[in-house]
């Protein structure tokens, strides 16, 4: 069957069974096939029963669901395909044996259509279930199904009894001979396979709320959810008192010495006006202590030094980087290509979120996440070509087709080349997650087709007919020289710290942003209203955390906050692949060095440009408040 974009990425291969279905027409009992397996078979099948492999149907867009009920059986629940077999202990011998589930119970919920077409007679399907059992190939009738498939003794047992005949030719005087024979001798076991059909009215269910039953089963972690939501709106606020602190400090604070004079100079002129207006000389204080006056103005003399000197005790910290502060960064070329992706992908997971918040993108649209994702983000070139090419005329570049070109290529050129080394191991592995050639070739065609000039474009747009961001103080020609720092303004310890916050925010919705990647395949992510809540929360709680590191490094007279404050905004993306590690080591059961690269590798990805995107906010929130403090 034809694929989306997203369902090719998601490696989703859809194929049509052989499963007869006729609307409204029961089966009681249908044979559908005989397969001879070998040895080699049976041991593949009883490893893909024993790591918990289930089989996923679709019938009119709706999954075959397992059907379960709550504790207090008060509700019912849906969870995503079944179970291909089950393990059970042998009690003679202790050993496990492993039952193929081969007749499969498939029960069709239907009712009548909306609107005119349900007049017509015409009916819609609004549930799937899928109910398992394992029948034995024996006491079967004619048409091969079980003659009494309602009542099951005996299961079809993933077993082929020992061979030892080349064990006894080999060795025909041995006194004890293997119960098992591992070689593959040619032994062979038929499983026959049979299903039933019932079609069921249930008035219960509207067509357009068929999904909700499978999403009943996740309202127990609503209360979490909202514990997440509170979590991070205690740590927002917190933070904005902080904010609010600093900001009543150093707007409302005495600022006397005018702009567009170094401050420096600035003190030079307040140590003069402290000669010329200051105490009498000796001689002159001896003629006049004779007058109350007299007195009353020496201590008004005392009282103007005072205050001076506490001006000058104002000026200090980050008011001395008067002319530094808007220095041009280093490596500023790079810098300027970083915020354009940024943007790029902030514009993406905005888009995305409104979309499903809104129910556009839903369980229903297969791959529609991933599909509007990818043309989302090539879409966006345009944005992250304007913010690229404004930024970079605001450090002074003059090459801004270079600058281009490191748009569209820095970012989506490291994500491409990851992401095809590792689809080579994928191949390997015989995956169907492995992204085919022909969608490898169509993702470098939007990319250099579409998305390129877009970037082009963008930056045009932002270095020929957008000024650049002014600055509201002048830079000095010799650079200020930087005091030595404390341990928790150098750059490693700061981007940990500062990132333990947001990540303090984030870290509960998370659990379940994994549960349903990795772990739950049968669970649908559906609580977008939560996640786009954590999100705005996340964002503010990042530009507080970045405004703050930022404050308290121009305090100790670091005028570098431009890198600082990228990194110290994507500074949470290193705990967050920390956790990804807690995660698969003490939540996970993945074996093999293959499947723990990939994983690591894609984790590693995500968080890149989770701190890529996170990054970019902290460095305009540092950017807009350093501009307003000095404006």
């Amino acid at each position: 069957m034809s694929l989306n974009l997203g369902e090719v990425l998601r490696g989703d291969r859809i194929m049509t069974s052989d499963y007869d279905l006729v609307m409204g027409q029961d089966q009681e009992c249908r044979h559908l096939c005989s397969h001879e397996t070998d040895r080699a078979g049976i041991k593949r099948a009883e490893k893909l029963i024993e790591d918990g492999y289930v089989a996923e149907w679709i019938v009119d867009n709706l999954p075959g669901a397992t059907s379960f009920v709550t504790v207090d059986r008060s509700q019912q629940y849906y969870a995503a395909g079944f179970k291909m077999g089950y393990k059970d202990i042998s009690s003679i011998t202790g050993k496990p044996r492993y039952f193929l589930n081969n007749h499969l119970t498939l029960v069709i919920r239907w009712r009548r259509a909306p609107g005119r077409a349900g007049d017509r007679g015409a009916k819609v399907i609004v549930g799937f279930e899928v109910y398992t059992k394992s029948v034995a190939a024996e006491d079967r009738s004619s048409t091969g199904c079980p003659k009494d498939v309602h009542n099951v003794n005996q299961g079809m047992e993933l077993f082929i009894s020992a061979n030892n005949t080349n064990f006894a030719s080999k060795y025909p005087h041995a006194s004890y001979l293997p119960e098992q024979d591992d070689v593959d001798d040619g032994s062979t076991l038929t499983i026959p396979y049979s299903y039933s059909v019932y079609f069921r009215e249930d008035t219960r269910v509207e067509w357009a709320n068929r999904w909700d039953m499978y999403f009943n089963n996740q309202e127990e972690s609503t209360s979490i959810h909202w514990l997440a939501i509170v979590n991070s709106l205690v740590i927002a606020g917190l933070l904005t008192t902080v904010v609010v602190m600093i900001w009543n400090r150093t707007i409302h604070g005495d600022q006397k010495i005018p702009r567009d004079v170094p401050l420096e100079e600035g003190k030079s002129m307040l140590r003069r006006k402290k000669i010329r207006s200051g105490a009498k000389s000796p001689r002159l204080a001896e003629k006049s202590s004779s007058g109350l006056l007299e007195q009353t103005g020496i201590l008004d003399n005392e009282d103007n030094d005072s205050s001076d000197d506490e001006v000058l005790d104002d000026i200090t910290g980050w008011k001395l980087l008067h002319a530094d502060v808007f220095r041009t960064p280093a490596y500023a070329g790079l810098l300027a290509p970083l915020i354009g992706s940024g943007m790029q992908l902030v514009f993406m997971t905005t888009a995305l979120l409104i979309l499903s918040c809104f129910g556009i993108l839903n369980p229903s649209f297969r791959g529609g996440f991933v599909s509007v994702g990818m043309g989302l983000f090539v879409f966006a070139g345009i944005f992250s070509g304007y913010f690229s090419g404004r930024a970079y005329k605001t450090f002074g570049g003059l090459n801004w087709r270079k600058n281009t070109l490191m748009t569209a290529l820095l970012f989506p050129g490291l994500l491409f080349s990851t992401i095809f080394v590792l689809n080579l191991f994928v191949w390997a592995q015989a995956s169907s997650t492995a992204i085919p050639f022909g969608t490898l070739v169509g993702l470098l065609a939007l990319w250099l087709l579409i998305q390129l000039p877009l970037v082009y474009v963008g930056s045009w747009v932002g270095y020929h007919r957008s000024q650049p961001w002014e600055h509201p103080t002048r830079t000095s020609s010799i650079p200020r020289q930087i005091p030595a720092q404390s341990w928790y303004t150098k750059s490693i310890w700061a981007v940990l710290l500062a990132g333990l916050v947001p990540f303090a925010v984030i870290f509960i919705e998370l659990l379940f942003v994994f549960r349903s990647l990795w772990q739950d395949k049968s669970d649908y992510y559906y609580v977008f209203g939560f996640l786009t809540v954590v999100s705005m929360v996340l964002i503010v709680t990042i530009v507080e955390v970045t405004i703050v590191a930022t404050y308290v490094q121009l305090c100790a007279e670091n005028y570098h906050w431009w890198w600082q404050s990228f990194f110290i905004g994507g500074g949470s993306a290193i705990w967050v692949f920390l956790y990804c590690a807690w995660y698969y080591f003490m939540k996970l059961n993945i074996s093999g060095f293959i499947s723990g690269m990939l994983f690591f590798s894609y984790s590693l990805l995500a968080c890149g440009v989770y701190g890529l995107l996170t990054g970019t906010v902290g460095f305009l929130a540092a950017y807009a408040f350093v501009r307003r403090i000095y404006g």
